[in-house]
């Protein structure tokens, strides 16, 4: 399909096509707190993610260690 280079187009644009045009990359958007585009290669490792599962789940258990009428 071809447009027009003129600024017009021959249909009106629909509303998923001013979406795609409008649109923000998201790890940009000011609302978005903690996510973060890093660049090739600086991804962290996944074994940080499955260090901090074992560190919460074991702080855990010691903490409900603390729980009277356990056995």
């Amino acid at each position: 399909m071809a447009t027009q280079q003129t600024g017009e187009s021959s249909s009106p644009q629909t509303g998923a096509q001013a979406v795609v045009a409008n649109a923000i990359d998201p790890a940009r958007r000011p609302d978005v707190l903690l996510r973060v585009r890093r660049a090739e290669g600086h991804e962290p490792s996944a074994w940080w993610m499955i260090g901090a599962f074992v560190g919460v789940s074991a702080a855990v258990i010691v903490l409900l260690s603390f729980v009277p009428g356990g056995h």
